[in-house]
């Protein structure tokens, strides 16, 4: 297998030329800023970044184009098919040209703005890397509270770093730069531009800086090329093994790349078909489920270790199952369940079982007290963390053998109580949980389902509301400001301390004490106004000192809420 030694301006050059494309088993571009963040960093230090893998095919083959767009010539008929390396190149591209790179097939496009740091300590990074593994999936709601102490706790930490990924809290640091900027501009216009003149003597030091900054363009990559006759299928294998050693690629991804081989157009067919779901579009194809539901229809498990073995034509009858399980699933747990967001699952093989369940149903009506049961298996594995408990591919395996074997909830029910041992919930379920816990999507859904309103608009709780201002966000009850010097991290931000509001509120209450922003809404909207989001009317209760017992009467507020809830699904 010839390799080359290939520079990163040469890289750029060939992607700019539409010379390097994707094979169809290659997945989207996924990476996000702060991973792009910490290539720059490496190839700034001149640390190792991987090999670029590419084929040469002289047959012809399904292509997908990179997430940025091609605008010179062709200067030859080479193409060159990339297997390993997708995501480096087109951060490099988006980011060292200015760019921005399309997201998936919506008109839509993402600018990554990278920030250099020019007075970056010297050595070594003195920051961690961060981990993304790719596989969380949390609650799109944002908490926007501005409060200036953790502003300049930020800016403190970040200047450590030498590269940051671009946010309001830099904007107006003179000595952080634009890394596209660097690539565009002189030394001297950036320079010039905050104030630097060649005569201040960190002049060469800032200059030598954006010089070596600069020189990513001249990193060398190895480039290796796979021959000319290997055969899609071939390639496919090596492709799968490549990224099997080096655990780049999830398990779903690899399935994908061994069905391509034999299904041509399979992967535009899923992003087709997760294109009708529309907000959820991301969700289903991050998580591969159209892959997974399909492996589950024709083998009767979840793991992809035997998908290479399957006919092509049992993958094909096994989709068009696979399609309406998911449909269904999808509908119940958007208009029944009351999630409006997929994200808000604690996992996406919540969905598997209730799509086998539909499958299995062959046509026939879902009746009332299978509803009830689905909506009660639902919530409790959801609450529990089902499928984030020890190894989530075996525990959906077991469920799925139970509903092959009998094709009956009561079965998927027994086991879900086996593995999480109990369903009602305790005050001591909520203590110490905050966003990322699924108690915490839960109450948002119980209070949605309850009609519960925002206290600005008088508009009911909802991910539909259009405009800015009607965006649900989470708020803290009590301030984190406020509370940062006399309590601990994780009681000012339990879910005990969380309301459920609109932005334009959210942004009017700030940093105010309770003692003040809950009386004045009791004064305008009444005491239903806080009883109805589970807040004691009691006004001690509103009082910095008595934070603790407000958390205490809120949690056993929202408990009793859950459960009552839950009460209706029993038969």
């Amino acid at each position: 297998m010839p390799k080359t030694d290939i520079k990163v301006s040469e890289l750029i050059e060939k992607v700019e030329r539409g010379e390097l494309m994707l094979p169809e088993m290659q997945r989207r571009y996924i990476w996000p800023a702060t991973r792009v963040r910490d290539l720059l960093d490496s190839l700034y230090r001149g640390y190792p970044s991987g090999t670029i893998l590419v084929w040469e095919p002289d047959e012809d083959v399904e292509t997908r184009k990179l997430a940025v767009e091609s605008k010179r010539a062709p200067t030859t008929s080479q193409k060159l098919l990339l297997l390993d390396g997708q995501q480096r190149i087109t951060s490099l591209y988006s980011v060292l040209n200015g760019e921005p790179v399309h997201v998936r097939s919506k008109n839509r496009q993402k600018t990554i703005e990278i920030l250099f740091n020019l007075e970056h300590p010297e050595g070594p990074p003195v920051e961690a890397t961060e981990i993304d593994d790719g596989d969380e999936f949390t609650a799109n709601i944002e908490d926007v509270e501005s409060e200036d102490i953790a502003e300049r706790d930020i800016q403190e930490e970040l200047r450590k770093r030498t590269f940051v990924v671009s946010g309001r809290v830099m904007q107006n640091d003179p000595l952080w730069v634009s890394v596209s900027d660097v690539f565009r501009k002189t030394d001297s216009q950036i320079l010039k531009s905050i104030g630097i003149t060649s005569e201040d003597k960190r002049w060469d030091k800032y200059s030598d800086r954006l010089q070596k900054l600069r020189k990513i363009s001249d990193y060398q990559y190895v480039m290796q090329v796979l021959e000319k006759g290997m055969s899609y299928e071939e390639v496919t294998e090596i492709f799968v093994r490549v990224n099997s050693l080096g655990a780049k690629l999830r398990g779903s991804d690899l399935a994908m790349a061994q069905i391509t081989s034999k299904w041509k157009g399979f992967l535009e067919i899923t992003e087709k078909f997760a294109s009708n779901f529309k907000d959820d579009e991301n969700y289903i194809l991050d998580t591969n489920l159209p892959v997974r539901m399909m492996v589950v229809l024709a083998t009767k498990q979840s793991k992809f270790k035997t998908v290479g073995r399957i006919p092509l034509s049992k993958l094909k009858n096994s989709w068009e199952l696979a399609k309406g399980g998911l449909e269904y699933a999808i509908n119940f747990v958007r208009q029944n369940a009351g999630f409006d967001n997929l994200l808000y699952l604690s996992s996406p093989f919540l969905l598997v079982p209730i799509a086998t369940y539909w499958v299995l149903k062959d046509g026939k009506e879902i009746t009332s007290n299978e509803e009830k049961a689905i909506l009660q298996w639902f919530y409790y594995a959801h609450m529990r963390g089902h499928y984030s408990m020890g190894s989530s591919e075996g525990i959906l395996d077991q469920d799925l053998s139970a509903l092959f074997k009998t094709k009956k909830l009561s079965e998927l029910i027994k086991k879900l109580q086996s593995h999480v041992k109990k369903f009602e919930l305790d005050t001591e379920d909520l203590a110490g949980k905050g966003i990322r816990s699924p108690f915490f999507s839960m109450l948002y859904i119980v209070l949605k389902e309850k009609g519960v309103k925002d206290w600005w608009s008088g508009l009911k709780l909802s991910e539909k509301h259009v405009g800015m201002s009607h965006n649900i966000e989470y708020h803290h009850i009590f301030p984190k400001s406020l509370l940062r010097d006399k309590y601990n991290r994780k009681d000012i931000n339990e879910i005990a301390n969380f309301a459920f509001i609109s932005g334009k509120k959210n942004k009017s209450i700030l940093n105010k004490e309770p003692k003040i922003y809950l009386k004045e809404i009791v004064k305008k909207q009444g005491k239903e106004a806080l009883t109805e989001h589970l807040i004691p009317t009691e006004e001690n209760l509103w009082q910095i000192s008595n934070f603790q017992s407000f958390l205490d009467f809120r949690r056993e507020a929202i408990v009793k809420e859950i459960n009552n809830y839950m009460n209706k699904f029993r038969k």
